[in-house]
């Protein structure tokens, strides 16, 4: 493969042979609106599950096999089952699986990306699955059958990429307030006080919320806690608890174990990272 296509693949050992997954960085000219394009293939009959934690990737799911059962919060159900589909901010667990027939593109949208690409207020995406036709309308449908029919995971990514770019081209992107703001709170940590910031604007922190709830699809208050929560698990790798508490922000480890519950499902201490 090019190299300048910037995918590597990646394969679990423990089941090997069982599915395939590339991944591309996206082209200069969607930096700060696509963090990368997944292509996922299974290739063995299996029960395949999967838990993701609390993010603030926004995934535009593309499939052109079995849907996935998807869950929020919970085990997915029998009638969880979703195929093409685009997906807001959840502040919690996110449970997957699929059963060995699987096969999909996935652009991973940053959430001031995806609102300049979807056009919509996020509010409509927040906490639920929004099925590719209400999202994207039949360019979406269009789009999913090129992807089906193309001939390889190269040539599905050069769709997927043309299509983000000519999709938004002329699409305004957020206020700069709001993209200040949200620069903020990313720098941060998720420590930057949310009167602060409003503040710094000069708005209420009624209209901050009301913006913030427009343009990612949550609140401030609520986006501050999935960055802080994500900076802890990045932090897990070379310190103890008690001090990753401390140094995200957290008034104590308490504090910090509910967070973790509440977004990841389970305790610190019980994270698979």
């Amino acid at each position: 493969m090019p190299v300048e296509m910037q995918q590597r693949r990646e394969q679990d050992q423990s089941i090997a042979g069982r599915f395939e997954m590339l991944r591309r960085l996206p082209e200069s000219r969607l930096a700060g609106i696509v963090t990368d394009i997944c292509g996922y293939r299974e290739t063995a009959a299996a029960h395949f599950t999967n838990i993701e934690y609390a993010s603030l990737t926004i995934p535009l799911v593309i499939s052109f096999a079995e849907p996935f059962a998807i869950g929020l919060g919970k085990a997915p159900g029998s009638n969880d089952r979703f195929g093409s589909f685009a997906a807001g901010l959840y502040a919690g667990p996110v449970m997957i699986e699929s059963f060995g027939a699987a096969a999909c593109v996935q652009i991973n949208f940053t959430p001031l990306g995806a609102r300049r690409f979807f056009g919509l207020p996020l509010s409509e995406l927040t906490d639920r699955m929004v099925d590719l036709h209400n999202a994207l309308g039949w360019e979406g449908v269009s789009l999913r059958e090129r992807l089906g029919n193309a001939r390889d995971w190269s040539t599905r990514f050069d769709l997927a990429e043309a299509f983000v770019a000519e999709h938004m081209a002329s699409k305004p992107g957020v206020r700069p307030e709001i993209a200040w703001a949200y620069g903020h709170i990313l720098g941060s940590g998720g420590r930057t006080r949310i009167a602060t910031l409003a503040g710094e604007i000069g708005w209420s922190r009624k209209h901050l919320a009301a913006e913030f709830t427009d343009a990612v699809g949550l609140g401030p208050k609520t986006l501050s806690r999935i960055v802080r929560f994500n900076r802890a698990l990045r932090l897990s790798a070379t310190q103890d608890w008690a001090g990753i508490a401390v140094d995200c922000g957290y008034a104590d480890q308490a504090h910090l174990a509910r967070e973790f519950r509440q977004m990841a499902g389970h305790a610190p201490t019980a994270l698979a990272i």
